[in-house]
């Protein structure tokens, strides 16, 4: 009788043991929209640890000495290389478990603006066809099926081309050029004030500039962002006449978005309807 529960404890502990991440409860996400993929795929049996605290700016996230412990102890890390989070990706060469950038084999838009760390517009999250394509690869590292997040994500594709289709404008005025994914899909044209990280200022002569190409469009929204200061946006908008309105990166969450359990849909649908508002969709 002894003899039969060793065994069936040593059978459980190694089928725990070959399993890898399909029940392991050590997942780090470098920030917040793999974290919730990577819940939604994974289910209640994988514990997601999500590096970017609420209210954080992720692109330029230090990391603490305790959180790199826990991504090189983690059994995988879901992050995103290319310079997104340059703290992340150099903790990351020290991971002990499965690495896996999620960029990798996307078809990536070339960087724009002057930050020499990006090698690529990494905000790929906000085009739910790609967005698919990344929970179909964290699928198939966690030995579980993406198909219940697919299958929204282009339900939410499918709202966003039926909402942005019949518009007065097409010119999407934004202070940094992190909606190019969205713009490309949905056959809108970016106007950037910046470039693709949110903390880079622009010159008195680019401003000039980016005011002088804003007023071109003939925009009536300056969009800015949930996590940055609106002073930028404000400027041009003022310059030219326009009103100001958030469009959200969905880098992360507020502190008050999550108490209010916000997620990716609710607040991609929240900048559908924003959108629509801005661009005179009918």
């Amino acid at each position: 009788m002894i003899s039969r529960i060793v065994l069936v404890i040593v059978g459980a502990l190694v089928v725990a043991g070959c399993s890898g991440a399909s029940s392991g409860s050590d997942v780090v996400a470098a920030f917040y929209p793999l974290a919730y993929a990577a819940e939604r795929v994974g289910g209640p049996s994988i514990h997601v640890d999500d590096l970017t605290p609420a209210g954080a700016e992720p692109h330029d996230l230090e990391l603490t000495p305790r959180a790199v412990a826990r991504l090189q102890s983690a059994r995988v890390v879901l992050y995103l290389g290319h310079g997104f989070q340059p703290a992340v990706s150099k903790a990351v060469e020290q991971a002990k478990g499965q690495r896996v950038d999620v960029l990798t084999g996307l078809p990536l838009r070339a960087r724009t603006g002057s930050n020499e760390g990006l090698t690529a517009d990494p905000h790929v999250w906000l085009d739910p066809v790609l967005f698919a394509r990344i929970a179909n690869r964290i699928g198939a590292v966690f030995h579980r099926s993406a198909a219940p997040l697919r299958r929204d994500l282009l339900k939410l594709d499918r709202e966003y081309r039926q909402g942005l289709r019949s518009c007065t404008r097409r010119e999407l005025v934004t202070s940094h050029a992190a909606f190019g994914y969205l713009a490309a899909r949905y056959h809108l044209r970016q106007v950037p004030i910046t470039g693709l990280t949110p903390e880079s200022e622009p010159t008195p002569q680019q401003l000039a500039r980016a005011v002088e190409q804003v007023r071109r469009t003939h925009a009536t929204t300056v969009f800015f962002e949930t996590l940055l200061s609106p002073r930028l946006a404000e400027t041009v908008a003022r310059e030219v006449g326009a009103r100001t309105a958030v469009l959200d990166p969905i880098e992360g969450l507020t502190t008050a978005e999550k108490e209010q359990h916000l997620n990716y849909f609710s607040l991609m649908r929240r900048n559908l309807a924003t959108l629509r508002k801005a661009l005179g969709c009918r």
